[in-house]
Protein backbone atom coordinates (compact mmCIF):
# COMPACT_ATOMS: atom_id res chain seq x y z
CA UNK A 1 0.00 0.00 0.00
CA UNK A 2 1.68 3.39 -1.31
CA UNK A 3 2.58 5.54 1.78
CA UNK A 4 0.47 8.79 2.41
CA UNK A 5 2.31 11.73 2.93
CA UNK A 6 2.10 13.44 6.07
CA UNK A 7 -0.27 16.49 6.35
CA UNK A 8 1.46 20.07 7.59
CA UNK A 9 0.72 21.40 10.64
CA UNK A 10 -1.63 24.49 9.16
CA UNK A 11 -3.60 21.00 7.21
CA UNK A 12 -3.79 18.45 10.45
CA UNK A 13 -5.04 22.27 12.69
CA UNK A 14 -7.60 22.42 10.01
CA UNK A 15 -8.55 18.63 10.42
CA UNK A 16 -8.80 18.61 14.05
CA UNK A 17 -11.00 21.88 14.23
CA UNK A 18 -13.55 20.02 11.91
CA UNK A 19 -13.60 17.35 13.76
CA UNK A 20 -13.76 18.92 17.41
CA UNK A 21 -16.97 21.01 15.17
CA UNK A 22 -18.46 17.54 13.84
CA UNK A 23 -17.87 15.91 17.68
CA UNK A 24 -19.48 19.07 19.50
CA UNK A 25 -22.35 19.49 17.22
CA UNK A 26 -23.39 15.60 17.82
CA UNK A 27 -22.92 15.86 21.28
CA UNK A 28 -24.28 19.11 22.17
CA UNK A 29 -27.76 19.03 19.69
CA UNK A 30 -27.49 15.63 18.47
CA UNK A 31 -26.87 16.68 14.98
CA UNK A 32 -25.44 13.81 13.07
CA UNK A 33 -23.13 14.96 10.20
CA UNK A 34 -24.14 13.86 6.76
CA UNK A 35 -20.76 13.27 5.49
CA UNK A 36 -17.28 12.38 7.69
CA UNK A 37 -13.47 13.03 6.69
CA UNK A 38 -11.70 16.48 5.35
CA UNK A 39 -9.44 17.36 3.18
CA UNK A 40 -5.49 16.76 3.51
CA UNK A 41 -5.86 13.78 5.71
CA UNK A 42 -6.98 10.08 5.34
CA UNK A 43 -10.61 8.24 6.37
CA UNK A 44 -10.06 4.44 7.93
CA UNK A 45 -12.99 2.62 7.60
CA UNK A 46 -13.73 -0.77 9.44
CA UNK A 47 -16.39 -3.44 8.10
CA UNK A 48 -17.07 -6.05 10.66
CA UNK A 49 -18.67 -8.66 8.70
CA UNK A 50 -20.77 -11.22 9.23
CA UNK A 51 -20.50 -13.70 11.92
CA UNK A 52 -20.22 -17.42 10.55
CA UNK A 53 -19.61 -15.97 6.96
CA UNK A 54 -16.95 -17.32 4.81
CA UNK A 55 -17.89 -14.14 2.38
CA UNK A 56 -18.46 -11.25 4.16
CA UNK A 57 -15.52 -11.39 6.95
CA UNK A 58 -14.02 -7.89 9.24
CA UNK A 59 -11.73 -5.67 6.49
CA UNK A 60 -9.86 -2.41 6.87
CA UNK A 61 -9.71 0.56 4.05
CA UNK A 62 -7.98 3.51 3.87
CA UNK A 63 -9.45 6.16 1.85
CA UNK A 64 -7.99 9.50 0.72
CA UNK A 65 -10.84 12.36 0.90
CA UNK A 66 -11.18 13.59 -2.52
CA UNK A 67 -10.51 17.37 -3.83
CA UNK A 68 -11.85 18.91 -6.86
CA UNK A 69 -10.80 22.05 -8.59
CA UNK A 70 -12.03 25.23 -7.47
CA UNK A 71 -14.44 25.19 -10.36
CA UNK A 72 -16.19 22.43 -9.29
CA UNK A 73 -16.73 22.84 -5.25
CA UNK A 74 -20.40 22.02 -6.32
CA UNK A 75 -19.86 18.34 -6.52
CA UNK A 76 -19.75 18.36 -2.96
CA UNK A 77 -17.31 15.65 -3.79
CA UNK A 78 -14.84 16.22 -0.81
CA UNK A 79 -16.16 13.92 2.02
CA UNK A 80 -17.14 10.43 2.71
CA UNK A 81 -20.77 10.89 2.48
CA UNK A 82 -22.47 8.76 5.66
CA UNK A 83 -25.00 7.10 2.90
CA UNK A 84 -22.27 5.40 1.23
CA UNK A 85 -21.28 4.45 5.20
CA UNK A 86 -24.20 3.11 5.30
CA UNK A 87 -24.13 1.00 2.24
CA UNK A 88 -21.11 -0.38 2.95
CA UNK A 89 -22.18 -1.79 6.59
CA UNK A 90 -25.06 -3.05 5.02
CA UNK A 91 -23.39 -4.20 1.65
CA UNK A 92 -24.13 -8.13 2.48
CA UNK A 93 -27.96 -6.93 1.58
CA UNK A 94 -27.17 -6.63 -1.74
CA UNK A 95 -27.71 -10.38 -2.37
CA UNK A 96 -24.61 -10.65 -4.65
CA UNK A 97 -24.72 -14.10 -5.35
CA UNK A 98 -21.49 -16.41 -4.90
CA UNK A 99 -20.07 -17.04 -8.11
CA UNK A 100 -18.29 -20.18 -8.86
CA UNK A 101 -17.71 -22.60 -11.82
CA UNK A 102 -20.06 -24.87 -10.96
CA UNK A 103 -22.99 -22.00 -11.28
CA UNK A 104 -23.60 -21.93 -14.77
CA UNK A 105 -27.19 -20.57 -14.26
CA UNK A 106 -25.29 -17.36 -12.76
CA UNK A 107 -23.78 -14.78 -15.69
CA UNK A 108 -19.93 -14.68 -15.41
CA UNK A 109 -18.79 -11.64 -14.01
CA UNK A 110 -21.53 -10.45 -12.30
CA UNK A 111 -21.01 -6.41 -13.53
CA UNK A 112 -21.29 -3.89 -11.07
CA UNK A 113 -21.39 0.12 -11.27
CA UNK A 114 -21.13 2.73 -8.59
CA UNK A 115 -21.97 6.27 -9.80
CA UNK A 116 -20.96 9.55 -8.15
CA UNK A 117 -18.85 7.42 -5.96
CA UNK A 118 -16.63 10.15 -4.68
CA UNK A 119 -13.98 8.08 -2.06
CA UNK A 120 -15.11 4.64 -3.61
CA UNK A 121 -16.26 2.83 0.11
CA UNK A 122 -18.95 0.88 -1.09
CA UNK A 123 -17.26 -0.37 -4.41
CA UNK A 124 -13.65 -1.00 -2.64
CA UNK A 125 -15.61 -2.94 -0.21
CA UNK A 126 -17.97 -5.00 -2.67
CA UNK A 127 -14.30 -5.56 -4.41
CA UNK A 128 -12.86 -6.86 -1.75
CA UNK A 129 -15.36 -9.38 -0.85
CA UNK A 130 -16.57 -10.21 -4.13
CA UNK A 131 -13.16 -11.00 -6.29
CA UNK A 132 -15.14 -12.71 -9.04
CA UNK A 133 -16.78 -9.92 -9.67
CA UNK A 134 -16.63 -7.09 -12.37
CA UNK A 135 -16.69 -3.74 -10.77
CA UNK A 136 -16.81 -0.04 -12.19
CA UNK A 137 -16.59 2.76 -9.94
CA UNK A 138 -17.34 6.09 -11.67
CA UNK A 139 -17.41 10.15 -10.82
CA UNK A 140 -17.11 13.48 -12.75
CA UNK A 141 -13.92 13.73 -14.57
CA UNK A 142 -12.43 15.88 -12.70
CA UNK A 143 -8.26 15.07 -12.86
CA UNK A 144 -8.29 15.73 -8.95
CA UNK A 145 -11.13 13.61 -7.80
CA UNK A 146 -10.05 10.84 -10.50
CA UNK A 147 -6.98 10.74 -9.26
CA UNK A 148 -7.96 10.06 -5.70
CA UNK A 149 -10.38 7.58 -6.84
CA UNK A 150 -8.23 5.70 -8.31
CA UNK A 151 -5.24 5.72 -5.67
CA UNK A 152 -7.78 4.11 -3.22
CA UNK A 153 -8.64 1.54 -5.66
CA UNK A 154 -4.83 0.64 -5.67
CA UNK A 155 -3.96 1.44 -2.19
CA UNK A 156 -6.55 -1.02 -0.90
CA UNK A 157 -5.69 -3.75 -3.43
CA UNK A 158 -9.10 -3.34 -5.20
CA UNK A 159 -7.74 -3.26 -8.67
CA UNK A 160 -7.86 -6.32 -9.65
CA UNK A 161 -11.47 -6.41 -10.39
CA UNK A 162 -12.22 -2.88 -9.77
CA UNK A 163 -11.77 0.37 -12.51
CA UNK A 164 -12.32 3.67 -12.49
CA UNK A 165 -13.73 5.53 -15.12
CA UNK A 166 -13.95 9.18 -15.31
CA UNK A 167 -17.61 10.03 -16.45
CA UNK A 168 -19.96 12.96 -16.46
CA UNK A 169 -23.96 12.47 -16.11
CA UNK A 170 -25.73 12.19 -19.21
CA UNK A 171 -22.55 11.79 -21.64
CA UNK A 172 -22.53 8.75 -23.88
CA UNK A 173 -21.79 5.77 -21.47
CA UNK A 174 -19.97 3.57 -23.34
CA UNK A 175 -16.58 4.24 -21.73
CA UNK A 176 -18.71 2.80 -18.63
CA UNK A 177 -19.98 -0.31 -20.58
CA UNK A 178 -17.00 -1.16 -22.22
CA UNK A 179 -16.72 -3.97 -24.34
CA UNK A 180 -20.33 -5.83 -23.17
CA UNK A 181 -22.40 -3.84 -24.64
CA UNK A 182 -25.18 -4.89 -23.20
CA UNK A 183 -24.59 -2.99 -19.47
CA UNK A 184 -24.74 -3.43 -15.86
CA UNK A 185 -26.53 -6.19 -13.81
CA UNK A 186 -26.24 -3.91 -10.74
CA UNK A 187 -25.85 0.07 -10.16
CA UNK A 188 -25.28 1.77 -7.36
CA UNK A 189 -25.13 5.22 -5.96
CA UNK A 190 -25.02 6.76 -2.77
CA UNK A 191 -26.12 10.67 -2.11
CA UNK A 192 -26.57 11.07 -5.65
CA UNK A 193 -29.90 12.99 -5.46
CA UNK A 194 -29.81 16.17 -3.38
CA UNK A 195 -29.51 18.40 -6.58
CA UNK A 196 -32.88 18.40 -8.24
CA UNK A 197 -31.14 20.25 -11.42
CA UNK A 198 -29.15 16.97 -12.22
CA UNK A 199 -32.18 14.58 -11.27
CA UNK A 200 -33.11 14.12 -15.52
CA UNK A 201 -29.49 13.54 -16.76
CA UNK A 202 -28.76 11.22 -13.90
CA UNK A 203 -31.96 9.22 -14.50
CA UNK A 204 -30.80 8.70 -18.25
CA UNK A 205 -27.23 7.75 -17.00
CA UNK A 206 -28.84 4.75 -15.36
CA UNK A 207 -31.32 3.96 -18.06
CA UNK A 208 -28.73 4.02 -20.38
CA UNK A 209 -26.03 1.78 -18.47
CA UNK A 210 -28.88 -0.63 -16.62
CA UNK A 211 -28.47 -3.91 -18.51
CA UNK A 212 -32.14 -4.65 -19.63
CA UNK A 213 -32.81 -7.94 -17.86
CA UNK A 214 -35.41 -8.62 -15.52
CA UNK A 215 -32.44 -9.45 -12.44
CA UNK A 216 -31.31 -6.34 -13.32
CA UNK A 217 -31.47 -3.81 -10.72
CA UNK A 218 -30.67 -0.21 -9.18
CA UNK A 219 -29.99 0.61 -5.52
CA UNK A 220 -30.09 4.37 -4.49
CA UNK A 221 -29.28 5.07 -0.68
CA UNK A 222 -29.90 8.70 0.30
CA UNK A 223 -30.06 10.96 3.31
CA UNK A 224 -32.94 13.37 3.57
CA UNK A 225 -30.90 16.49 4.14
CA UNK A 226 -32.33 18.27 1.36
CA UNK A 227 -35.61 17.18 2.17
CA UNK A 228 -38.47 14.65 0.79
CA UNK A 229 -39.80 16.27 -1.97
CA UNK A 230 -36.50 16.19 -3.61
CA UNK A 231 -36.46 12.42 -3.53
CA UNK A 232 -39.69 11.90 -4.45
CA UNK A 233 -39.44 14.19 -7.55
CA UNK A 234 -36.49 12.14 -9.00
CA UNK A 235 -38.60 8.57 -8.45
CA UNK A 236 -41.01 10.53 -10.33
CA UNK A 237 -38.51 10.79 -13.47
CA UNK A 238 -37.33 7.29 -13.01
CA UNK A 239 -40.92 6.10 -13.02
CA UNK A 240 -41.52 8.03 -16.47
CA UNK A 241 -37.98 6.87 -17.76
CA UNK A 242 -39.63 2.94 -17.39
CA UNK A 243 -38.16 2.24 -14.64
CA UNK A 244 -40.36 1.18 -11.28
CA UNK A 245 -40.08 0.94 -7.85
CA UNK A 246 -39.19 -2.33 -6.47
CA UNK A 247 -39.26 -2.03 -2.65
CA UNK A 248 -38.37 1.54 -0.76
CA UNK A 249 -37.69 1.47 2.84
CA UNK A 250 -36.71 4.40 5.49
CA UNK A 251 -33.95 3.00 7.83
CA UNK A 252 -32.61 4.62 10.86
CA UNK A 253 -28.25 5.77 9.91
CA UNK A 254 -27.71 4.49 13.44
CA UNK A 255 -29.90 1.87 15.23
CA UNK A 256 -32.03 -1.08 13.44
CA UNK A 257 -35.34 0.78 13.13
CA UNK A 258 -37.20 0.89 9.76
CA UNK A 259 -40.47 2.64 8.47
CA UNK A 260 -42.15 2.62 4.72
CA UNK A 261 -40.86 5.58 2.61
CA UNK A 262 -43.39 8.65 3.08
CA UNK A 263 -43.22 11.58 0.42
CA UNK A 264 -45.54 13.87 3.11
CA UNK A 265 -44.08 12.71 6.37
CA UNK A 266 -43.23 15.39 8.76
CA UNK A 267 -39.49 15.49 9.70
CA UNK A 268 -39.24 17.63 13.19
CA UNK A 269 -36.04 19.87 11.79
CA UNK A 270 -32.90 18.70 10.30
CA UNK A 271 -31.74 16.75 13.51
CA UNK A 272 -34.91 14.24 13.01
CA UNK A 273 -33.77 14.28 8.84
CA UNK A 274 -30.16 13.17 9.54
CA UNK A 275 -30.66 10.04 11.54
CA UNK A 276 -32.59 8.20 8.55
CA UNK A 277 -31.37 6.89 4.65
CA UNK A 278 -33.48 5.71 2.38
CA UNK A 279 -32.57 2.66 0.44
CA UNK A 280 -34.46 2.58 -2.89
CA UNK A 281 -34.26 -0.31 -5.07
CA UNK A 282 -35.33 -0.05 -8.75
CA UNK A 283 -36.05 -2.27 -12.07
CA UNK A 284 -37.05 -2.19 -15.44
CA UNK A 285 -40.88 -2.35 -15.59
CA UNK A 286 -41.79 -3.17 -19.31
CA UNK A 287 -38.80 -6.56 -18.74
CA UNK A 288 -40.65 -8.80 -16.74
CA UNK A 289 -39.43 -12.24 -15.00
CA UNK A 290 -40.30 -15.23 -16.46
CA UNK A 291 -41.54 -17.75 -14.04
CA UNK A 292 -38.24 -19.42 -13.77
CA UNK A 293 -36.08 -15.99 -13.51
CA UNK A 294 -34.54 -15.35 -10.04
CA UNK A 295 -34.96 -11.58 -8.97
Amino acid sequence: MPMIQPMSLDARENVDAEDIMFDALQTIFDLKPISVGSLASSFVYSYHGIEGSEQYTPRTITLDTPDTKAANWHLHASAVWVSSIYLADHISELGIPVQTPQSPDTPSPLRVLELGASAGLPSILLAKLHPDLSITVSDYPDEALISTLSRNVESNKAGQNCRVVPYAWGADPTPLIGDAGDGFDLILAADTLWNSDLHQIFIDSLTTTLKRAPSSRIHLIAGLHTGRYTIQAVLARAQASDLEIDTIIEREVDGNRERPWCADRFDDGDQERRQWVVWVKLRWASVKATPSAQS
